[in-house]
């Protein structure tokens, strides 16, 4: 399974949950930024790598929709409403990741850390 995680600028919301969900055996985890000055930019190519492509906010979905709307046309797209309020692998963000992406991704339910 290859999630694609969104953000602004790549810097600590998606880069945290790349690392997170990356860990997790049988799961293969990207992320990118919808900035101009994103560290990884999202590309027409991340997008048709990703199976499901999660983004922070509404406002990324948006953006995706915009910039890309050919390379999303067949994809899902999944809002996780996780605000630019936390540090890279902040705790509670980490902790809203898990409650948040398993919902969309039911396969991840188990993989839950105890």
């Amino acid at each position: 399974m290859r999630l694609l995680f969104v953000c602004a600028r790549n810097r600590l919301r998606s880069p945290t949950a790349e690392a997170v969900f990356g860990a997790v055996p049988g799961v293969e985890a990207e992320s990118a930024g919808v900035a101009p000055d994103a560290d990884n930019p999202v590309t027409p190519e991340l997008l048709a790598w990703a199976d499901v492509v999660l983004v922070m906010e509404p406002v990324h979905r948006a953006k995706l929709t915009k910039a890309f709307p050919a390379a999303l046309r067949s994809k899902r797209v999944v809002c996780l409403d996780i605000p630019d309020e936390f540090l890279h692998m902040d705790p509670e963000m980490i902790r809203l990741l898990w409650e948040r992406v398993p919902r969309h991704v039911p396969a991840l339910a188990s993989a839950k850390p105890a």
